[in-house]
């Protein structure tokens, strides 16, 4: 058991090691040792105080989330049938174990002591242990034995509903394929996607082209396709992902997870006094309630909707007829040629990989006076993986990051940031904070680096703000570093804060630079760039709206006698909202993981949410330079480094002077007028 490597906290985890069968044993034993450790805990004679109680707490929920982080990674990104059955093993087990923690009466007790009586406690101090009773009171401290049990109950089948809705998802994705031999079936398709199809064909002993559903080679499709059926062919693909309609594999058909998934929710946030999910969720959220939320939405739909319309009405113009789901991006890529003379075929050449990171490092490095550098050696989940330490401006060691930037088998579609390891100063036990930057874009090949469009760079810069805000926390605490303790609908400030950096004058020159000879952007290509930037901002908009409405009023109006509604609440949303009609086998929700198998349940508003705070911190920039010290300053010091440790209005009040203001959203997004 002793050489078991998920049990070596020592430093990063071994990943050239870690086996599917050594989870199980390790999650066991490490719950084991801190329920004994609570224990004790408990046991002890003395009264409550926060150095004992609350960083105990602290000390063995880090422990055990840097014991499970590599596990949960793994099977995002490296995904088996072995890992799978370990991680699913194990799900219910940690789901019992932070129910049965919510649930402990006396320490709830013992945390309502030190909140009285302790008056030394610091503002950091004071927010943890506030937001420790209310996550007391979420996990049902306060409910009857009968009731907490069921509660219970809830929570671990959650756990496993959820786990069951990403892997269906996966397989569905991983498992669709598509055969092409005629040259106009793939005429338009870029030569890069049109080279890996024609390898995966070869692969197989097959003539012609292979495609598979990965986000690389469907975005690719979708846009510049010129066989109309191709696109339609994989539009159903994408759409019907674990659905009803994919008859020949009706064992990942999400439908029935779906529906248990809303009625375990509803039912335990009936358990804990909300009238439904959504209620729930907002006690975790700056938005006050539910009212709130659908007037910020439907506002925000009815300044955008015209735009998007006319919008839409372009393309058709363009087309010469009405069009299609399946037909929008193809027609709005050549609207954008023709407005722009751009393309994004013709900008990937100065995109490659290597200069755009070195390009968004450098920024990074200016605004907050940091050094980035790349360590090898370092044991990774895939060769094609790489591993970055930060340094402070004094050269003190600040933490560091993994970047898995490219689509293969096994990994889930999509990007996003995830904890390796949180910040923590408890005593001895210090840890600098480990983030996991993950992406889906086309693999590099023969030599070549792999070539972004923009709006792959955009995701980039995304990702990398949730990495910056991970990294340059100050907060000592685990569950109030970084993004932990930070409330859902303000988690994306600073992600879409640093997308502005992928956009500007100053910047574009840092980030590109053609694969072949190293020479810069041309200006007039970086202008044509730049004034696109707004282009169907209308109709992208729109289209979040429709996604962010559609997961709140499915939680907020749940009704159990009724069910899910699942097809009636989305196209409701559409009639609504919509200005590009879905067709009747469109079944969207059975692969958005947002909201079924993430974190962004009756929150997925929080991009538009956060999209508005994070418009008018930019707004600071805009008016003092893109690189002032002094407002960089301010941004990390009140925004960046305080984690869930302080009220996330009050931080954005103390960097901007007063509270959030929408209009410079919507002159950024070509709108305001």
């Amino acid at each position: 058991m002793d050489d078991n490597p998920l049990l070596d906290l020592s430093g990063l985890p071994r990943f050239g090691e870690i086996r599917p069968e050594h989870v199980q044993p390790a999650v066991e034993r490490l719950l084991a040792e801190n329920r004994a450790a609570l224990a004790d805990l408990l046991a002890a004679p003395e009264p409550p105080s926060f150095t004992r109680l609350v960083l105990t707490l602290e000390r063995l929920g880090h422990r055990l989330a840097r014991v499970w982080s590599p596990v949960s990674h793994l099977n995002g990104v490296a995904s088996s049938p072995a890992l799978r059955e370990a991680y699913n093993h194990c799900l219910p087990l940690l789901s019992e174990y932070t129910t049965e923690l919510g649930q402990n009466q006396a320490l709830c007790s013992a945390m309502q002591h030190i909140e009285r009586t302790d008056t030394t406690l610091d503002a950091s101090q004071r927010m943890l242990v506030a937001q420790a009773l209310r996550d007391f009171r979420l996990a049902g401290v306060d409910l009857p034995p009968e009731r907490q049990q069921r509660f219970a109950q809830l929570m671990q089948e959650l756990s496993m509903l959820q786990a069951t809705f990403e892997q269906n998802v996966l397989d569905a994705t991983d498992s669709w394929r598509h055969h092409a031999t005629r040259t106009e079936e793939v005429a338009g398709l870029p030569e890069s996607t049109l080279r890996r199809a024609a390898q995966a064909a070869q692969a197989r002993g097959q003539d012609g082209w292979l495609f598979g559903l990965d986000a690389p080679t469907y975005v690719a499709v979708m846009t510049h396709a010129d066989h109309r059926p191709l696109r339609e062919h994989f539009y159903r693909g994408w759409v019907t992902r674990a659905s009803d309609q994919r008859s020949d594999e009706s064992a990942l058909d999400n439908s029935r997870v779906i529906e248990r998934i809303l009625a375990c929710r509803h039912e335990a946030a009936g358990l804990l006094g909300f009238d439904n999910y959504a209620e729930l969720s907002l006690a975790r959220k700056m938005a006050g309630s539910t009212a709130e939320v659908l007037e910020f939405l439907e506002a925000l739909a009815t300044r955008c909707r015209p735009q998007a319309a006319r919008e839409l009405a372009e393309l058709e113009a363009l087309a010469g007829g009405p069009l299609a789901a399946w037909d929008v991006g193809y027609w709005a890529e050549k609207l954008r040629e023709q407005r722009f003379a751009l393309s994004d075929e013709q900008l990937r050449p100065w995109f490659p990989v290597p200069r755009v990171l070195a390009g968004m490092f450098g920024i990074a490095e200016r605004l907050y006076r940091l050094r980035v550098r790349r360590i090898d050696g370092v044991a990774c989940w895939h060769p094609s993986v790489e591993y970055f330490a930060v340094e402070d401006g004094d050269g003190s060691s600040i933490g560091g990051f993994f970047v898995d930037l490219y689509a293969r088998a096994g990994k889930r579609t999509g990007a996003w940031m995830d904890e390796c390891v949180v910040r923590a100063a408890l005593g001895e036990d210090v840890s600098h904070p480990v983030a996991y930057l993950v992406c889906n874009f086309t693999p590099p090949e023969d030599g070549q680096p792999s070539l972004l469009g923009h709006q792959d760079v955009v995701t980039l810069f995304h990702e990398f703000g949730h990495t910056l805000h991970h990294l340059l926390t100050r907060v000592d605490y685990p569950s109030l570093a970084g993004i932990n303790g930070v409330p859902w609908d303000a988690v994306e400030l600073p992600s879409q804060f640093f997308e502005n950096y992928a956009w500007l004058d100053e910047t574009l020159p840092l980030i590109s630079g053609h694969h072949e000879t190293g020479a810069p952007l041309p200006a007039d290509l970086l202008g044509r760039l730049r004034a696109s930037r707004a282009f169907h901002a209308g109709l992208q908009t729109l289209r979040q709206l429709e996604f962010a409405l559609f997961d709140f009023r499915l939680h907020a109006g749940y009704e159990p006698a009724v069910g899910s509604r699942v097809d009636a609440v989305l196209a409701e949303v559409r009639n609504d909202m919509a200005v590009v009609s879905a067709p009747e086998w469109n079944r969207f929700a059975h692969s958005f993981s947002h909201i079924f198998g993430g974190g962004y349940a009756a929150g997925y508003y929080s991009y538009k949410w956060a999209e508005v705070l994070a418009a008018d911190a930019f707004a600071a920039f805009e008016e003092a330079g893109a690189f002032h010290d002094e407002t960089a300053r301010r941004f990390r010091e009140s925004i960046l480094a305080v984690g869930g440790s302080r009220d996330a209005m009050e931080a954005f009040v103390a960097f901007r002077g007063r509270r959030p203001d929408a209009s410079a959203l919507l002159r950024q997004s070509g709108i305001a007028a």
